[in-house]
């Protein structure tokens, strides 16, 4: 492949399509190619036409959206003012991520292989599509087409015939090299401290630091689940937002993790250190790290330790291990035929990364420092829907979040990162504040005040509908009906005060669902199928817009049949009518959903 490079660009919104793509990116270093991985947004597109081969790398967000890395590439490449043949030099190949549970499954995958062909681009392969469902996870698809791009790939560019491919185990240069400082002074640690600009808005880049003002737990003490209302100050950050917008925001890890992973590596937390790129084609250094930066700062706030590793952690580990029944152990984890085991002691019990080192003792003593950024992804970004107006509480934004915490076979109980650690932030105990900043969402409310609104919401699905009614009652819109379920009264029945005076007040209709208050189980689905009359009359008379928040389980699709019998029922239609009078809701954003697994 002499002379040409190959580029792999991904559009990721977890995670996952980075770490793919950045495994590919060792196979090709393994097989003596030059290659580069960039986010696609880092990309700069124009000089697509001059590239020879590359491979995109992509998942799908939302109602079939590409991610938030990927949305300026995307915007570009469907530009209608491009030419047909302009990318007829273009050898490439697309690999798709997605979960086949959700209707626009790996969406942009194929809608991006559709258009590279219409530009002229030549496909080296079909599209692969990997699936979260599949028995074998995402590999199942990943890795036979892999084999087959490789062949595809290097026929056309043969590596230079005087290098040997590189085994598996061999272990590829960092990424980045560690410099650790002897002394840092105060001026420099000052400089990486300096406040954010406050004209612009915060971005993942810049976030603004919002004080926490309160932070409540929502249901009774003896509940299962510890659900909590938080509120964030955010006076003087410039943040703009409307109802169904999000909140970003980073989880750290916690102190007691931080503290063994310094321990297993022999590290200082207090220790300043620079990185350096190793390599031309390497991304630069990562924007959130401080130049110089602490060992505390890294482990605390950017390496995700905490995070169930991927099947590339082991792969990598393997490269250092010399304990025999280590490496033999981590090389079955690693290989295609191990996945099974992989799964039984990784991902069924919900091992973090740091219990893995904690595992392969010999390994980790043999770690080398510079491989951290490799080894360990960056934490993502998590997002939480707003649950207040800013017209009715200016200054302020509140979420509503549910602590994960449940049992697997380990020992210990596996806890959310993100949940837990905002959980823990006590206001009462002096300043806290939380890193974040605000990004469209996926619901849009109807501007016009004389379109009525149905929005069913169980749990803390209930959050955006929140913000929603709170809204639309300051702007004078009526015509707000809220389905709300959960599993008691008494229990975990948010909001319940505020809902009842509203509703008193005449600003909303509440219909509520309590799984477990009697005999036999009641959900949304099922209020919403009793009140067939109601709603067939909004959506059929009014053009009320039905909007459907909160867990992917069954209950969308049990909600979307209970729509679709009201239509048979109150319009006399057939099934297959139903379904089209529901799709063109869809098509014109008056069915709109946000689900979440």
């Amino acid at each position: 492949m002499s002379g040409h490079t190959l580029l792999i660009l991904y559009g990721s919104q977890t995670g996952t399509a980075q770490d793919t793509a950045e495994r590919i990116g060792r196979q090709a270093q393994r097989r003596r190619i030059s290659v580069r991985v960039q986010a696609l947004d880092s990309y700069n597109v124009a000089n697509l036409i001059s590239e020879s081969l590359v491979v995109f790398v992509c998942s799908t967000t939302g109602q079939g959206d590409p991610p938030d890395n990927m949305k300026n590439f995307w915007k570009f490449l469907f530009r209608k003012s491009l030419p047909a043949g302009s990318l007829c030099r273009l050898d490439y190949a697309v690999l798709g991520l997605g979960d086949s549970s959700y209707p626009k499954f790996n969406f942009v995958a194929k809608k991006l292989h559709k258009r590279l062909l219409q530009l002229g681009a030549n496909a080296l392969l079909p599209v692969g599509l990997a699936d979260d469902q599949h028995d074998l996870g995402p590999d199942g698809v990943v890795d036979p087409w892999l084999i087959s791009f490789w062949q595809k790939a290097l026929s056309l560019y043969p590596p230079p015939a005087d290098l040997s491919p590189l085994r598996d185990e061999d272990s590829l240069p960092p990424r980045y090299v560690f410099h650790f400082l002897d002394k840092v002074t105060d001026q420099l640690t000052e400089k990486s401290r300096e406040a954010p600009d406050n004209q612009a808005s915060p971005s993942s880049a810049h976030p603004f630091p919002a004080r926490v003002v309160f932070n409540h737990r929502v249901t009774d003490p003896g509940h299962f689940q510890d659900v909590r209302h938080i509120e964030f100050d955010i006076t003087g950050s410039n943040i703009q937002f409307s109802a169904g917008d999000v909140v970003m925001m980073r989880p750290c890890n916690t102190t007691e993790d931080v503290e063994l992973f310094c321990q297993l590596l022999r590290l200082d937390p207090d220790r300043y250190f620079t990185l350096k790129p190793t390599d031309v084609n390497t991304a630069p250094v990562p924007a959130r790290l401080p130049q110089p930066c602490t060992v505390l700062f890294l482990v605390q706030e950017f390496l995700d330790i905490a995070a169930v590793p991927r099947r590339s952690f082991f792969e990598m580990l393997a490269t250092f291990a010399s304990n025999e029944l280590e490496l033999e152990k981590l090389m079955e984890f690693s290989s295609a035929k191990g996945q099974d085991e992989l799964h039984s002691y990784c991902s069924r019990p919900r091992r973090t990364a740091l219990e893995v080192l904690t595992d392969f003792p010999h390994t980790t003593a043999e770690l080398n420092v510079n491989y951290l950024l490799d080894l360990f992804p960056e934490i993502q970004p998590r997002s939480f829907s707003i649950a207040s107006s800013l017209l009715a509480h200016p200054n302020r934004i509140q979420i509503l979040v549910a602590v994960v915490k449940y049992k697997t076979k380990l020992h210990k109980p596996r806890k959310g990162l993100c949940s837990s650690w905002l959980a823990s932030l006590d206001p009462s105990h002096g300043d806290v504040s939380v890193p974040l900043w605000v990004k469209k969402g996926g619901l849009k409310f109807p501007q016009d005040p004389h379109t009525p609104v149905i929005m069913v919401g169980p749990g803390t699905g209930v959050a955006p509908f929140r913000a929603a009614i709170q809204e639309r009652i300051t702007q004078g819109k009526t015509g707000n009906v809220l389905f709300f379920g959960c599993r008691s009264e008494t229990q975990d029945f948010y909001f319940h005060s505020e809902w009842e005076q509203k509703v008193q007040e005449g600003h909303m209709n509440l219909f509520t669902a309590f799984s477990r208050d009697q005999e036999h189980k009641i959900y949304v689905q099922h209020r919403v199928k009793d009140k067939t009359k109601l709603l067939w009359d909004l959506i059929a008379n009014k053009n009320a817009a039905f909007y459907i928040a909160g867990n992917a389980k069954q209950m969308p699709s049990a909600v979307c049949d209970a729509v679709k019998e009201i239509f048979q029922q109150e319009g006399g239609v057939t099934e297959s009518q139903a379904q089209e009078m529901l799709d063109i809701m869809e098509r014109t954003n008056r069915f709109q959903s946000e689900t979440w697994a």
